[in-house]
Formats: C-alpha cells, sequence, structure tokens
C-alpha cells in the first residue's frame, strides 16, 4: 500500500487508521501470523496499534501482548502468566531516555564514580535482555536512547564525563556491544531516527505530562515503521532484487537522444554528481548480496554504451539480467524473475517516470514501486523505505550474485545436452550433506525463515532454536551444500526431523529454488534415509501443510517413494516410508 511507504503522511495514517486497516484485511494476501510483545516503560497503545498497519503491509498479521504502563521490567524480571501464557514470536522493548533509572551523573562525581553508574545501568538492561531470552528464547527488538532534549553543559554535554548526552553516548555503545555479539538481539535505532525527525519535535513535552507518551503523537508512524521493518527482515520478508530503469534514473538525460558523450554522470554537473552517488550506493547493496537488473526502454547497444561510460560506478557485469528493449516493462520484470526463478514479489523496481512506475505496480502483485522524483533524493527513498534492511547475512548473501550468474551459465550448457541425466551429469556436482554445524548455523536459520516454495511444513526458527536442535540426540539434522563446475551454490537445502522410538518426523524440509530440478532432494533423501538406520529408526514420517506458495512440494514424498497415511480437509498431509529396503534414487551429485 503506497500510503505505507515513505515518504508517507504521518497524520493521514494516524487519522485514516482503522480505514486502513479495513483495506489491508481484505487483501488476498499470504500472510505469516506472528505473536508480538510489546513491552513499554511509557504508554504504548498507538504503537501497537500504527505497528500492525505497516506489518499487514509486509505480510505478517500480528497478534500483541502489551504491558501495562512503564511495567517492562518487571514482566521480564518477576514473569506474568499473561505473557508466558502468550508465548511471543519476538519482543520490542520501548524504551526512551526517562527509563534510565539510576541518576543521571551530577558535576561532583567523579570519572569513576559516573562509570559506575553507567555499568550498573547497563546492568539493569542486560539483567531484562538475560530473563526475557531465558524465558522466551526469541528475538528481542531494544530502542536505543534519544537524546535529553535539553544540555546542561551545553556543547560542553557531549564531550564532558559529567554531560547527559556523553552518558547516553556511552550507554547507546552498551547496547550495541551487546547486540553484536548476541544473535537474535537487534537495535531500534531511535536515537537516529530522533536525529531525523527533530529532536525538539520528537520530545513532545505535552504528550508526556498529561499522557505519558515518550514522544510526539506524529512521530509514532516513523517509529513503528522502523520497528516494523526491524520485524520483517527477522521474518524474512525482505526484497531481494532491485530492477532499475536508466535514462534519467542511473544517468541525467536520454541517451538515445544525448548520445553516450551527451548524459550526466560525474563530477562535471550538480546532477551528474547526484546520478554518480545514486550508482554508487546501488553497487554497495549488490556487494552486500541485492541482485541487480535493468528494465529499461531503450535500445540493447545503447543501454550497454551507458554502464560502459567512463564515470559509470555500475558496469554491465554487476547485472544478472538487461533487458533494454521496447517491451512492457511489467512483462520484461516477470520474464526476468522467471527467469532467476524469484517471485516477483521480492523485486524492487526504480523508475524516474510514474506512468512507467503505476503499469508495474498494477501489473505486478506485491512489487515495490519507490516514488522517486528529485535525483538528489534517489538515495534517501530507498534507504528509508528500508526494503533490505539488514539484520542479519552471511557469505552466502554475499556471493548471491556470482551464484545466480552461475545459474545462467549452468541454463546454456543445458542447451547443449538432449538428455536430461547428461546434463546433470555434466555439471560435476558435489553435494555436502551432514548434521547441523556452528558455521552454517546462520544460513539454516536464514533459510526457514525465507524459503517459502519449497518448503513442505514453512516452520520457522531462531538462531538459538537451531543451535538447541543442533546439540538435541533426539533430531537428526541435515544441511546440504553443492557445487558444481560453475561455482559453489553454499547451502541450499535444510531436514529437521525428531526421533520418537524407531520413528523419525519430518519437522522440515526445504530447499532453495535456485537448485531446482538437479536431484539435491533426492541425495538429502539418501543421506536422511542412511542416517535413520544408523539411528534404528523403521519408518519416517513426512508431513505437508499446503500455502498458497508451496503448492510445488504437495507430491513431494509421494515422488520419494512415500505412502500417504491420511489427508484433511484443508489439503495437510501425512506419509510414511520404510527404511527397510529404501534403495537409493540420487545417481548424478557426489556427496561428501
Amino acid at each position: 500500500m503506497n500510503s505505507l511507504s515513505y515518504p508517507f503522511s504521518s497524520s493521514d495514517i494516524l487519522k485514516n487508521r482503522k480505514a486502513i486497516r479495513r483495506a489491508l484485511l481484505s487483501q488476498n494476501s499470504d500472510r505469516i501470523k506472528k505473536r508480538i510483545a510489546v513491552l513499554g516503560g511509557s504508554t504504548t497503545s498507538d504503537i501497537v496499534k500504527i505497528c500492525e498497519l505497516f506489518l499487514l503491509n509486509y505480510g505478517i498479521e500480528p497478534e500483541f501482548y502489551e504491558s501495562e504502563y512503564g511495567q517492562f521490567r518487571e514482566d521480564a524480571l518477576f514473569g506474568n502468566p499473561t505473557l508466558d501464557k502468550f508465548a511471543p514470536d519476538i519482543i520490542y522493548i520501548h524504551t526512551n531516555y526517562r527509563n534510565i533509572n539510576l541518576p543521571f551523573p551530577v558535576i561532583s562525581d567523579n570519572r569513576e564514580q559516573v562509570d559506575l553508574k553507567l555499568s550498573e545501568q547497563y546492568r539493569e538492561f542486560e539483567t531484562v535482555w538475560e530473563k526475557l531470552h531465558d524465558r522466551f528464547d526469541c528475538p528481542i527488538i531494544q530502542n536505543n536512547f534519544e537524546y535529553p532534549f535539553y544540555r546542561l553543559l551545553g556543547n560542553r554535554d557531549a564531550y564532558d564525563f559529567h554531560g547527559r548526552l556523553n552518558y547516553v553516548n556511552r550507554l547507546n555503545q552498551l547496547f550495541y556491544e551487546y547486540a553484536q555479539s548476541h544473535e537474535g538481539f537487534y537495535i531500534n535505532d531511535i536515537n537516529y531516527l530522533s536525529s531525523c525527525y527533530g529532536l525538539d519535535k520528537w520530545a513532545d513535552l505535552s504528550y508526556w505530562y498529561m499522557y505519558k507518551y515518550a514522544m510526539s503523537l506524529d512521530a509514532i508512524p516513523i517509529l513503528t515503521f522502523n520497528i516494523s521493518n526491524i520485524i520483517k527482515s527477522v521474518f524474512g520478508k525482505n526484497k531481494k532484487l532491485l530492477a532499475l530503469d536508466m535514462d534519467n534514473t542511473l544517468w541525467g538525460g536520454v541517451i538515445g537522444d544525448d548520445g553516450v558523450e551527451g548524459i550526466e554522470i560525474g563530477q562535471e554537473t550538480a546532477n551528474g554528481q547526484c546520478f554518480r552517488e545514486f550508482q554508487e550506493y546501488i553497487l554497495t547493496h549488490k556487494n552486500l548480496g541485492i541482485m541487480l537488473t535493468i528494465a529499461s526502454k531503450n535500445e540493447h547497444e545503447n543501454a550497454l554504451a551507458g554502464l560502459n561510460h567512463p564515470d559509470s560506478a555500475l558496469k554491465e557485469d554487476d547485472f544478472l539480467v538487461i533487458k533494454a528493449n521496447w517491451e512492457n516493462k511489467a512483462r520484461n520484470i516477470s520474464e526476468t524473475a522467471a527467469e532467476l526463478d524469484l517471485g516477483a514479489d521480492s523485486f524492487v523496481f526504480v523508475d524516474d517516470n510514474p506512468a512507467e512506475r503505476e503499469i508495474v505496480n498494477s501489473a505486478i502483485s506485491g512489487i515495490a514501486v519507490p516514488e522517486i522524483n528529485d535525483p538528489e533524493q534517489y538515495i534517501r527513498t530507498l534507504d528509508k523505505n528500508a526494503y533490505f534492511e539488514v539484520t542479519a547475512f552471511s557469505q552466502d548473501d554475499l556471493t548471491r550474485n556470482e551464484m545466480y550468474k552461475a545459474n545462467a551459465s549452468r541454463a546454456v550448457l543445458m542447451k547443449d545436452y538432449v538428455d536430461y541425466r547428461d546434463y546433470l551429469l555434466g555439471l560435476e556436482m558435489h553435494a555436502e550433506i551432514q548434521g547441523f554445524i556452528p558455521v552454517y548455523i546462520q544460513r539454516i536459520t536464514q533459510l526457514t525463515n525465507k524459503s517459502n516454495q519449497f518448503n513442505v511444513t514453512t516452520r520457522r526458527y531462531t538462531v538459538s532454536e537451531i543451535e538447541s536442535i543442533a546439540s538435541d540426540k533426539d533430531y537428526i539434522t541435515l544441511y546440504g551444500r553443492l557445487v558444481d563446475r560453475f561455482g559453489d551454490n553454499g547451502v541450499v537445502s535444510v531436514v529437521i526431523g525428531h526421533m520418537k522410538g524407531d520413528e523419525l518426523h519430518i519437522d522440515l524440509w526445504l530447499m532453495s529454488c535456485r537448485v531446482l530440478k538437479r536431484d539435491m532432494e533426492l541425495a538429502m533423501l539418501d543421506t536422511l534415509v542412511e542416517m535413520s538406520r544408523k539411528q534404528g529408526i523403521r519408518n519416517i514420517f513426512g508431513y505437508y501443510y499446503p500455502t498458497s506458495k508451496n503448492a510445488m512440494v504437495r507430491e513431494l514424498f509421494a515422488s520419494f517413494g512415500f505412502t500417504k497415511m491420511s489427508e484433511n480437509a484443508v489439503g495437510e498431509t501425512v506419509w510414511s516410508l520404510k527404511t527397510d529396503g529404501y534403495i537409493n534414487k540420487n545417481s548424478v551429485i557426489k556427496v561428501n
């Protein structure tokens, strides 16, 4: 919904909340349901209401627990039966500088006394996080602290150890260090948000004294948008790819009319500097694993000439697919999605032309189409929309572009073969399949939260849950990493099964779509049966829970030779396979 994308009107969102909510709920969207506990150090009722809108817009249907006013410490430290029963999937702690519990430094304090205050204050919050983690073992989002609205020491307040600004900065730094060393703990950066919004406007004192709101009402959509971006990233709802126009998007001017020498890019003009910086911004995203494509109405030769401009930061090789032609852009984007085996809802389309934006937005469900206008605002618009919010990244993320380019090479190779099995053998595939190991825990967790199509149960896991399962002797776990002559595909498949006597029940079976139809699932099955036999397992049970996106695996267990045991009214099925007499099915991948 465009009204919930940056730049949005906070007043319109607050005014029209109920209508927006009805519209979002009426959409036939495949939403995931999540329980979110909001533990507040101030009034949070409107925060919960507005946060719901942004989450619904991201395909997340939230159920909220809201602590009593100012009871975040009590809920965390002493427990709450209602919260315990709620069993949150994620916890958000909404605190502000007024929740700094111990006295701020005073001018008579020496350095040692200030350091002690800081340590004790930090420890109070650390204890809250540890108690919540021990009790719920779920992701936690914690606000850092905005600055106080006054400076007792003037400018010196920032660097003198007696200063409140200095104290807040040091306390924030301790929060950051904790986040860096604890997976599943995230900072909601209200220090940055309040700076962008304007600290004087952020701290509406009348709302604090009358209603105990730690911020102005109009700032709440800004805050909740940021929280929602963290949550959607944690639960795998980020975008994956930028589809870019070229003329007046990557450079100034129309290359077909102006020629390569006439476009604006580089240091010679103000516009040229804007476009060069925008390209550099895009390139940094590519280096973080965001995929890049072109969807431009242009001659292909002109498109390449523009990318070969000496001042262009982006080059031809940075793009997975370049569609520069006179076809409908929505069609080009849909074809690109099919070629890359990605859902078009994982795309962000960037185009300076509002008519083209409208056509694409109307034609492709779920695609993000930011309203970009002035070149100097391109970066800000993309950045504030947080399409690619980073809550975690793995080595696979950093090499994603190379992986997809290798897929293109595989597609070229396939054309040289008549027999598909010969093609698979020609890939010279090697798989590493074994139980979970620490180095891949992050990637495994990431896959459980992002894989929707080849995923029989679509169960989601946190890092700590995966770590716990990996060390539990009652579970059989497998990750699969696939390498071939064109490169390393990384960890692409995950299986989790729990043992009950001589039975194994499969909780999770997923695979990245980028290795579909290469028999990796057969290699995983062979290894799973082998490990099950070693554990005395006689029967393996598989489960399929249908969603709007995983129809491709409806008959996966049937293709494996499982017997269907049952099917209910909503299409959930249970399957069984005897390990005795099982014959290996993979014949094209060398394993381990």
